[in-house]
């Protein structure tokens, strides 16, 4: 078997796929592609579409678009998370819908739930095993989009987010080619502050300006480290060996006793070099909206290898919730006075 072919029984859980050499030897259709009048009329019970895009991998776009979907279904609107990430679907684990399977009706294909307003489509619900890789060329890629887009059935939906692969490739030509003639709101593009991935998340705001997309603005993510001193382990080191030995009990009680005050701070420190302005100053370059940074939280970590919202009072994401709060605001804010 090629690299890039799919295996005999792929159709199987992936049913309506076409091989590629079927595809080949179809004869291409005449006129208008008949499937873009079938997203169009799924489409026109979604009123707003969002993309979530990321210039590069690794800046936690994923974790944004499942905490935006919690959020925005948390505040009770209706939602759609819709992951294209075909090669690496982590939406089924960020949202703990991990073992689900997507079932047909006489509908179409039904999303799953996590909650009543909060419904999920995923390539990761349709792998017999989540460690199996899609190896596949881009026209499979843009037919499993397709069918995300005409044959699932999304209903009235408020909002439905977009998890879209890093970079600029096949996925987000095929999302931007089937969803703009419906109506794109705009897309929010993920980074962290150091150059390596300014300079990616520059190309993906190009690439929103050269396909008509508006950029509703930009999150620098992993903006620093923050954290509770209570959550720090404390070591001291030791002259005569240079090793070190665990004191975190000590400093904590000798905080406790001495400056009780101290436990309820938050202890900050950059992660990234930001040296050349970060986010904030290829905003201003660029012409595109700052949204706001958010720190690098192991409670939202937690939150997403657990299928959780760091907005719920059990998950006390109490540095990140605020931040992504008022993110999300200006995003709604930015939809609401452009819609």
């Amino acid at each position: 078997m090629e690299n890039g072919d799919i295996p005999e029984d792929a159709n199987e859980h992936f049913p309506g796929l076409q091989s590629e050499s079927a595809q080949a030897c179809a004869t291409a259709p005449k006129g208008p592609d008949p499937d873009l009048v079938a997203i169009a009329e799924r489409m026109s019970t979604v009123k707003h579409k969002i993309l979530v895009l990321a210039g590069k991998g690794g800046v936690g776009k994923s974790t944004f678009s499942a905490q935006l979907s919690f959020a925005l279904a948390g505040m009770g609107h209706r939602v759609g998370l819709m992951d294209i990430d075909i090669c690496g679907p982590s939406i089924p684990k960020m949202l703990g819908l991990e073992g689900q399977e997507i079932r047909q009706s006489n509908f179409g294909w039904s999303p799953i739930y996590v909650e009543n307003n909060l419904a999920v489509m995923s390539v990761g619900f349709m792998l017999p095993n989540s460690d199996d890789a899609v190896i596949w060329r881009g026209s499979r890629k843009k037919s499993l989009i397709k069918q995300f887009l005409k044959d699932v059935n999304w209903g009235e939906m408020d909002y439905l987010v977009v998890d879209a692969p890093p970079g600029t490739s096949d996925e987000h030509i095929s999302i931007v080619q089937y969803l703009v003639p419906t109506g794109i709101d705009g897309a929010i593009i993920v980074t962290t502050p150091q150059e390596v991935s300014i300079i990616d998340a520059k190309k993906e705001i190009n690439f929103c300006k050269k396909v008509g997309v508006r950029v509703l603005g930009v999150v620098e993510n992993m903006s620093g480290l923050s954290l509770p001193l209570t959550d720090f382990k404390f070591r001291k080191k030791l002259p005569e060996t240079g090793s070190t030995i665990d004191v975190t009990e000590y400093a904590i009680s000798y905080i406790r006793e001495n400056a009780p005050e101290l436990l309820d701070f938050l202890a900050c420190k950059e992660v990234f070099d930001s040296s050349a302005g970060g986010a904030e100053r290829m905003c201003q370059e660029m012409g595109v909206p700052i949204l706001g940074k958010l720190r690098l939280d192991p409670k939202v970590c937690e939150a997403g290898e657990q299928g959780k919202s760091c907005f719920d009072e059990a998950t006390k994401c109490f540095a990140s919730a605020p931040a992504l709060k008022s993110i999300i605001q200006k995003v709604l804010l930015s939809i609401m006075m452009t819609g």
